[in-house]
């Protein structure tokens, strides 16, 4: 256990630390990892080891992550993490990326030495669907294991022997692994339909790095965004300090008793203006044979989010990943109807990654594009001409084709999830506006009600998107609405290098003709 966190006076607690992408974010983490003395509690969706270290202090021990861990644990530091393991029928390469990682931190336990104090459970969503729905998608399921077993004996033995250690979930469903793996039949394999998404650490239990980022350098940007467009990767982290961290630390070491049954207990109260927030689901009890989806225990998170709907007056500005939840897209259309000053800022990747940079056409891509464009006619109809829904591309031309581009530049993806609603509130977690994230995965976030601290985030993220010149109107809530809308549309008239700042208009048609609806599948799958 660590040492007791002293817990300052709110007056005497540093202001939130606004990190923008992987390159203010990623030395912040290493830093904190480098003065951590007792113990550092963690949870992510993917945390890579083979990632670059950047800050100086950190490239002084070593050239990559690896080589941090091993730093950290011979100083004496316990290191306890928790891995999302995924479906090793839906996503192999998660799957095995997952246990490739516990792999490497093992490795470096040994090397650190015997007294290295480690922990690191790949944590696998223990709500399983229930046996008619996997009845129902044996079909798919069957097609695609067969598909990973093909893969396997297209290895040569000793790659073959690599990889089932590194995919155990696969290995437990075929048989003659050593020779020709192939399916095992007449064995309806289970569906694990919801995952560990959060991303967060905790440092001694007084320091916390939570948002919407994890470790790997396919995540690593920077604000200026130069990269080619299937390397950009627009997100948000803060780095905080108070009692909200011990909240933090306490979820990381209780969310799976919570999954697994356990009373979730009382939501966390607000702490010197911070407020920790989740989302949790669990197996469901009675009747669970015939679910697909998990039973929502902690939805903190979207109650969070329509609380502060309900409050806001003037502008709500949220930058999301997906905004696929039609519950709350009607939440936030009645406020609309009920408040006529309330205006609202919506900022959004042109496209899925999985559809702008893979070419994806399958159910869930279509469904996912369905629902966003659903979503985005119910706030039209709120809203009207009190709503700007915008992407972001670079400021140069591209030969690139459908939807990796926008308006002829390259497509700047957004990853990041905030909410932020007028000058008092704001909310910061791993959660997108789907369904999934606001009642299925687990997610971890903070909500932030020091007006300071709500106004340096909504200032910087805005300003993130526009010139550096952005006149005042683009900041004021009354009349940034008018002025985004007339920047977007400007540079979509124009060529992509004389264009000012990211901003371009949403391409809702692109979204609508790519969509499609699956009756039988629930919203909250994509």
């Amino acid at each position: 256990m660590p040492q007791a966190a002293i817990h300052r006076h709110p007056a005497t607690l540093p202001p939130v630390e606004i990190l923008v992408t992987a390159a203010e974010a990623y030395p912040a983490l290493e830093r904190a990892f480098l003065s951590a003395q007792h113990e550092i509690v963690a949870g992510f969706r993917v945390f890579d080891l083979k990632t670059r270290l950047r800050s100086p202090e950190a490239l002084a021990i070593g050239a990559t992550w690896f080589s941090l861990i091993i730093h950290t644990l011979r100083r004496g530091v316990e290191v306890r993490i928790v891995l999302s393991d995924f479906d090793p029928v839906a996503r192999p390469r998660l799957h095995r990326a997952t246990w490739r990682t516990v792999r490497m931190f093992w490795a470096a336990a040994e090397m650190a030495g015997p007294a290295a104090k480690l922990v690191v459970v790949p944590a696998m969503h223990s709500a399983v669907a229930g046996i008619w729905p996997r009845l129902l998608f044996w079909p798919v399921v069957k097609t695609r294991l067969a598909r990973v077993a093909g893969w396997l004996r297209r290895q040569v033995a000793s790659h073959r022997l690599t990889a089932l250690r590194e995919m155990p979930g696969v290995g437990r469903m075929l048989v003659a692994k050593d020779e020709m793996p192939r399916p095992r039949l007449l064995v309806v394999p289970p569906l694990y339909p919801a995952t560990h998404h959060q991303k967060l650490a905790v440092f001694d239990g007084k320091r916390l790095y939570i948002g919407g980022l994890d470790l790997d350098e396919r995540f690593y940007d920077t604000p200026e965004h130069l990269q080619p467009a299937h390397e950009t990767w627009h997100d948000v982290q803060l780095m905080l300090e108070g009692p909200v961290a011990s909240d933090a630390r306490e979820h990381l070491l209780g969310f799976q008793d919570i999954i697994a049954g356990v009373p979730p207990g009382q939501p966390a109260p607000d702490r010197a203006g911070l407020r920790f927030v989740r989302t949790l689901s669990r197996r469901r009890g009675r009747g669970a044979w015939r679910f697909l989806s998990p039973e929502p225990a902690v939805a903190e998170i979207e109650t969070a989010h329509r609380d502060a709907i309900s409050r806001a007056e003037r502008l709500i500005y949220v930058e999301t990943q997906y905004f696929r939840d039609r519950q709350l897209a009607r939440c936030l259309a009645k406020a609309a109807r009920d408040k006529p000053d309330l205006r609202m800022i919506l900022i959004l990747p042109a496209a899925p990654d999985d559809v702008a940079f893979e070419g994806s056409t399958g159910l869930d891509a279509r469904l996912g594009e369905f629902l966003q464009a659903r979503c985005l006619r119910i706030l039209r109809r709120g809203f009207g001409r009190r709503l700007f829904v915008g992407g972001a591309a670079q400021p140069r031309r591209t030969r690139a084709k459908g939807r990796a581009q926008l308006h002829g530049a390259p497509l700047v993806y957004i990853h990041a999830k905030v909410s932020i609603f007028d000058d008092t509130q704001a909310i910061v977690s791993s959660a997108n506006l789907n369904g999934r994230s606001l009642r299925w995965d687990t997610e971890a976030g903070v909500v932030l009600t020091r007006p300071t601290d709500v106004a340096r985030l909504r200032q910087r993220l805005m300003a993130h998107w526009l010139p550096n010149d952005a006149a005042t109107d683009f900041f004021d809530p009354l009349r940034a609405v008018q002025a985004w809308w007339g920047l977007a549309a400007r540079n979509a008239r124009l060529a992509p290098d004389l264009r000012r700042g990211f901003l371009l208009p949403y391409d809702l048609k692109s979204a609508e003709d790519f969509g499609r609806a699956f009756p039988l599948v629930p919203d909250e799958m994509v």
